[in-house]
């Protein structure tokens, strides 16, 4: 019996070796998608599936939704037949590893929201077959990879270790960055036993360029918890430092990058109008979460959390000052927002700050608008605004707000032209104007 238990695992393992393995990626999103085709490009034969039938469609007509996959890459994939895109569940069945890569949100109450895993893995353990390869990308609290998913997809003739093998490996996608995408940054994976985790190393190891292993899926679920806390809670202590500069007349950015000049000690993080993104707004509340049911309060998760969502408060705030000081109040205004993604040079919307600033703006009777060269229309509660001119735009506003400091911005132009400018990212470091208030 137990010669064919190992054998499983060897053939599994023989099939990942030779990239004749069938890989599928649950997900086809800013995780999902980028994986996809890197397994494409090395020879696997990739099954992405999702329930958008938009992707799908798209992703079968060669095309790429994702900035930071083009379509040149997508394209000969697809005609090539190394890459597919289907929303039948069915094809699981077809599938010798499978990467779950669905969003995992917050509920309002800031407790996890695991409905997402939970749709997958239930499509996904109809189907499943004996030598299959598992591994949740989903960031999520530690555990859930053994207490949730485990129980859904293991059965008496599918025990995970022996018949299947479930891992977790933390997605560490940087949308935009030029220098780190998916090949190129390690690949931290760790499973249920350690010839799970021999699986997983052994499937990454044929696409990325680094892999680490470690020795649980717990502790491969608490590195990407670890990770984005880190920055949400340097970002909330610099974003309270530029509370307390702001009132003492002092340049916070100016202090910033003095104390950047230590060769040792310390690592310069930014203030700005409050967070945004896929992971640093929402991961450490998985931890601060998990760590309530083990009886630890997680203080400076939550008081960093509070920090960080009072900085559009803030921002109001510099914003009514600066109007104050030309005799204008908000409500009436004309307020010109540039950019309005999460972060520069990227179209990705989810949790940036921007919402809420237009939202308070709007909240207290001003006239909102926006330009971003990546995002074209911008949603705030029920109201649909378009990307505006925005050198036309700063002329004709009483107050220019940056919240997104995109490199293309015509800032020399927009300076000349606006009439006040509220500075949040210090896009204008530099420029010497009595339009400029900075944050």
């Amino acid at each position: 019996m137990e010669t064919i238990k190992t054998s499983i695992a060897e053939q599994l393992a023989e099939r990942i070796k030779t990239h004749e393995a069938k890989c599928g990626v649950i997900g086809l999103g800013y995780v999902g998608l980028p994986l996809a085709v890197e397994f494409g490009k090395i020879g696997f034969e990739v099954t992405g599936f999702d329930v958008q039938q938009s992707k799908v469609e798209q992703i079968n007509a060669g095309t790429s939704y994702i900035q930071d996959v083009p379509t040149s890459d997508v394209a000969p994939l697809v005609q090539s037949g190394k890459l597919r895109a289907t929303a039948d569940f069915s094809l699981v069945a077809e599938m010798d590893t499978i990467n779950i890569c669905v969003p995992t949100p917050l509920r309002k109450t800031k407790d996890p929201d695991m409905s997402y895993i939970v749709k997958a893995c239930e499509e996904m353990a109809k189907f499943l077959k004996p030598g299959t390869l598992v591994i949740l990308e989903s960031t999520t609290y530690p555990g859930t990879t053994d207490e949730l998913v485990r129980p859904m997809i293991e059965r008496s003739d599918l025990r995970v270790g022996e018949e299947i093998f479930l891992c977790f490996s933390p997605e560490r996608v940087d949308p935009g960055n030029p220098h780190f995408q998916t090949k190129n940054i390690p690949k931290v994976v760790g499973g249920t036993t350690p010839k799970c985790t021999e699986l997983g190393k052994l499937l990454y190891a044929q696409a990325l360029d680094r892999v680490v292993a470690v020795t649980s899926t717990q502790v491969a679920e608490m590195v990407k918890l670890l990770e984005n806390t880190f920055r949400m809670i340097n970002i909330g202590l610099v974003n309270e430092l530029a509370v307390m500069c702001g009132r003492m007349g002092i340049d916070v950015w100016e202090v910033i990058d003095a104390a950047a000049t230590k060769p040792f000690g310390f690592m310069p993080f930014y203030p700005g109008p409050g967070l945004g993104g896929h992971c640093i707004p929402i991961d450490p509340f998985y931890l601060s979460w998990k760590s309530k049911q083990a009886g630890v309060e997680a203080r400076f998760i939550e008081l960093a959390g509070y920090v960080n969502g009072q900085m559009p408060h803030y921002v109001i705030e510099k914003v009514q000052s600066a109007l104050n000081d030309h005799s204008k109040p908000i409500k009436g205004s004309h307020i010109h927002i540039s950019g309005v993604a999460y972060k520069k040079d990227i179209d990705d919307m989810r949790e940036s700050p921007a919402i809420d600033v237009a939202h308070l703006l709007m909240q207290r009777g001003a006239r909102v608008t926006y330009s971003d060269p990546y995002v074209p229309v911008f949603r705030v509660e029920k109201e649909e605004l378009f990307s505006q001119d925005p050198i036309q735009s700063a002329a004709q506003a009483d107050c220019v707000v940056i919240i997104t400091n995109h490199t293309d911005m015509p800032y020399s132009s927009i300076i000349e032209k606006a009439k006040l400018i509220v500075d949040t990212r210090n896009a204008l470091k530099g420029y010497k104007s009595n339009k400029i208030v900075r944050l």
